[in-house]
């Protein structure tokens, strides 16, 4: 069971307004997949021990994390989407995006693989699923996962819909589990995949390791001129704490003894 410091109420996850805390407590927005495979349960801890403080995070989708940070509701993000991440930056409502660690997407699907995907590069895998119209499982959140999805439909030069197309508008977890009931096609970020593949029986990597499909993970200090509110200074040693060589090992074994593979690779000490 996760610690009860790692969630938000539902009305600050929501976007409501809510006072983010006394100077030893840390809001942070992130994404789903970092929830879900219990990242957090092996990072926050030491963090929160090492500085006497209380990490509250709010799980949601990358697009809903950064929109939450422009709400002045989080003090630093971790999220994984590069483009957006820049553009947040250059806004003026982050201080800087600094690498923390990847992984990769993996395109996932039944054994039997009807559209015939298996082994193609990315963006011909989605080409194929969109001519055979055969079911694909999409977050449909704006979220990191999300947003690359719909860039590799764009590379394939089509754009989906229809009843094969299944948008759960939730989390990788819950999206994960509606392909494998489905037999569906889904793009699933390598680490909730090792960790609930045992859960994922009919279904199996079928296209992997195609450039596009890399993942990388940035952390951002939210803007103290926009907000000057928030707790910058216990967000910026966070920062510092997961991009230091004891949060780097912490991440770079992770999953390691549970999974016979890490989820993540350290991108900031090597």
């Amino acid at each position: 069971m996760r610690p009860a410091c790692f969630f938000l109420s539902l009305l600050l996850a929501a976007g409501a307004a809510a006072p983010l805390g006394a100077a030893r407590t840390l809001t942070l927005a992130s994404t789903t997949s970092t929830l879900d495979s219990g990242l957090f349960d092996a990072l926050i801890p030491p963090f929160e021990k090492k500085f006497s403080c209380t990490v509250k995070v709010v799980a949601v989708g990358t697009g809903q994390a950064m929109r939450l940070a422009r709400d002045g509701n989080a003090d630093v993000l971790l999220v994984h989407d590069r483009e957006a991440e820049e553009k947040f930056v250059a806004a003026g409502y982050g201080l800087e995006r600094l690498d923390v660690m990847h992984n990769d997407f993996v395109l996932v699907g039944p054994a039997a693989d009807p559209a015939g995907v298996r082994g193609a590069r990315a963006a011909v895998a989605f080409g194929r699923i969109f001519t055979a119209a055969v079911r694909f499982a999409s977050r449909g959140d704006d979220s990191g996962t999300h947003k690359k999805e719909l860039r590799l439909w764009q590379a394939a030069g089509v754009r989906p819909s229809g009843p094969w197309y299944l948008e759960s508008g939730s989390g990788m977890e819950a999206t994960l589990r509606i392909a494998v009931e489905k037999l569906a096609y889904c793009l699933v970020d390598r680490a909730t995949w090792l960790s609930h593949r045992r859960e994922a029986a009919g279904l199996e990597i079928l296209v992997e390791g195609d450039k596009p499909l890399f993942n990388p993970y940035s952390v951002i200090v939210v803007s103290p001129e926009k907000f000057p509110w928030l707790n910058t200074d216990l967000a910026k040693k966070f920062a510092a704490f997961i991009r230091s060589p004891e949060g780097q090992a912490i991440i770079r074994d992770f999953g390691r003894e549970r999974y016979g593979a890490p989820l993540y690779h350290p991108d900031a000490v090597r």
